[in-house]
């Protein structure tokens, strides 16, 4: 499933698909709730920054996601860290206002996921809303599958699936597919962490994935089903990490929208958390003007980076995230926060 950047499985084509769909590939939605009504009637969208990290259910675009959490909180602008197919659940971190900056960083962040491989067919996109196109009577033991897990672990080499969302001269694969070309993908270095089998039966194997970006459990699900000769797809799949977002922090649409917009800014998280892996510098206030006008600072201080990556607060406000060159802060990121997003602590 997901993945292109993790992103799961996009849809197969059907007869009773809409013309129009979301950005991930996913059916469109219906137009959230409050689009029909009287400009005077709808509620005043609000300046907040922070994440929600949502734990999305089966059946929803991350696009109608990210929609749905927009209008709970009555936030400008939203955008989301890393597309979760309709068929997927789990971890889907959104970022409100100033938070959209820091969406690279957590793209870029490790992710975890469970799936089931069911064994015995493959299909067109690798997952279970796609045609068969090879089957087999063979079914793998639990330990035939243990076994060929190392092959598929470490640095590799993998062929993303027909259906994503890799652009080829600029058209989207799935959407090739889906016209029926002939969709030839080049193998792409990923990193694979760690694979583990959490429960097996004749029929299917749930395995936990550790992961890194540009991934896609599919490719893993198709590519153990023809190594063990018997063909496999992903029939569920749940994404239980992003980045620095876990399933202990998530909340759902359904709690949201049960609340209100006040009272659910209490789900918001920091705007620095997805910095989590990225060294942090205090400035003074003269620094973070600088800084904010998109100048350089000197750092100093024998904890400061020599280096690399790092973000600066003021008074434990974001203010900049930037790289560090010769000694000095080079902001690439400004923030304009305020009282607009929880602090840490």
């Amino acid at each position: 499933m997901t993945m292109h950047e993790d992103q799961p499985a996009e849809p197969a084509p059907q007869a009773t698909r809409p013309a129009r769909e979301g950005r991930d590939g996913g059916p469109r939605q219906d137009r959230p709730r409050g689009r029909g009504r009287p400009p005077g009637d709808r509620p005043k969208r609000r300046e907040i920054s922070g994440w929600v990290i949502l734990d999305k259910g089966v059946g929803m675009t991350s696009t109608h996601a990210v929609a749905a959490v927009k209008r709970a909180l009555n936030a400008k602008k939203a955008g989301h860290a890393g597309t979760l197919d309709p068929l997927a659940s789990g971890i889907l971190p959104i970022a409100l206002g100033e938070a959209t900056k820091t969406v690279p960083f957590v793209m870029d962040g490790r992710k975890a996921y469970v799936f089931s491989v069911t064994w015995g067919v493959e299909t067109d996109t690798d997952d279970a809303e796609g045609r068969p196109v090879a089957t087999s009577d063979d079914r793998p033991t639990q330990e035939q599958v243990e076994a060929m897990l190392p092959r598929f672990v470490g640095a590799i080499e993998q062929v993303p699936p027909r259906y994503s969302a890799i652009k080829i001269q600029g058209e989207r694969a799935y959407d090739l597919a889906r016209d029926g070309e002939v969709v030839e993908l080049v193998a792409r270095p990923v990193q694979i962490d760690r694979l583990a089998i959490v429960a097996h039966t004749p029929e299917r194997t749930v395995i936990e994935a550790e992961c890194g970006k540009g991934t896609y459990v599919r490719a893993i699900a198709r590519d153990l089903g023809r190594a063990l000769g018997c063909y496999g797809h992903v029939s569920a799949l749940r994404r239980t990490r992003v980045g620095p977002f876990a399933e202990d922090q998530s909340c759902t649409i359904g709690a949201l929208e049960a609340a209100e917009a006040e009272a659910n800014a209490a789900v918001l998280r920091p705007v620095e958390t997805a910095l989590d892996a990225v060294p942090h510098v205090p400035v003074s206030r003269d620094m973070a003007m600088r800084l904010m006008r998109g100048q350089p600072v000197i750092l100093r201080g024998r904890d400061a980076p020599t280096e690399g990556k790092a973000y600066a607060t003021c008074g434990g406000v974001l203010v900049a995230v930037g790289d560090v060159e010769r000694g000095e802060l080079v902001p690439h990121r400004v923030f304009h926060l305020g009282g607009t997003a929880p602090r840490n602590g």
